[in-house]
């Protein structure tokens, strides 16, 4: 399902403000060679973590799900020199991927990969952080939402990515575990007193999340 009409997503990205060559270069490998390559965010929405990132001065990022590190590259290209990213994944063939676009880049020095299911990496992980984004299976979105929330600066920010599953959350006959999935995380944001969230319908829905 697209949700917005591709001429004005293309002037869209035209006319905002884009990642590096690296990242381009990282896109077209990706699309070529990595399968499900649908899963990278793309230019406008990583225009859009880079403006949440420089608006609110963000200093640090948890990344959950690196793919093939596109998302965490653009992050770090407009993090300041002492910024950092840990990224979070379990695929050690993507993550070689990443690695090696990574160390192309003068930013990539700010990514730190963690290989391993990522809610044990949670459970011994004593950072906070300013941003979480989180971009991975979609049967534990509750869970991963849930463990990072007390891993927030104050004023911290949970982004949650894919929430309208190519609107399949709409149709009450899929319950595949990961349209579940993401169902019970939108209401859990939706139902708690203790979030503030925005869902964004960019790309295939973006949940912005805050603690009040």
């Amino acid at each position: 399902m697209k949700f917005i009409d591709e001429k004005i997503l293309d002037y869209s990205i035209e006319k905002s403000n884009a990642p590096s060559e690296t990242c381009d270069q990282l896109e077209d490998f990706t699309r070529q060679n990595v399968d499900m390559s649908q899963m990278l965010v793309g230019k406008l929405e990583a225009s859009l973590l880079g403006f949440l990132i420089k608006s609110h001065g963000m200093k640090s990022v948890l990344e959950i799900g690196t793919f093939t590190g596109y998302s965490a590259l653009s992050m770090a290209e407009v993090l300041p020199e002492d910024g950092k990213i840990i990224s979070l994944d379990i695929d050690a063939v993507n993550a070689k991927i990443a690695k090696d676009f990574w160390n192309k880049s003068p930013h990539g020095s700010k990514i730190t990969q963690i290989i391993g299911p990522a809610l044990n990496s949670l459970e011994t992980m004593e950072d906070k952080f300013d941003l979480v984004f989180i971009d991975a299976d979609k049967e534990n979105y509750l869970a991963y939402l849930k463990a990072c929330l007390g891993k927030l600066e104050k004023n911290g920010m949970i982004i949650l990515d894919n929430v309208l599953w190519s609107g399949r959350v709409l149709d009450l006959n899929d319950n595949t575990s990961s349209t579940v999935g993401i169902r019970e995380v939108n209401d859990f944001v939706e139902n708690s007193k203790d979030l503030y969230g925005t869902l964004l319908p960019i790309r295939d829905g973006i949940f912005l999340v805050q603690k009040v």
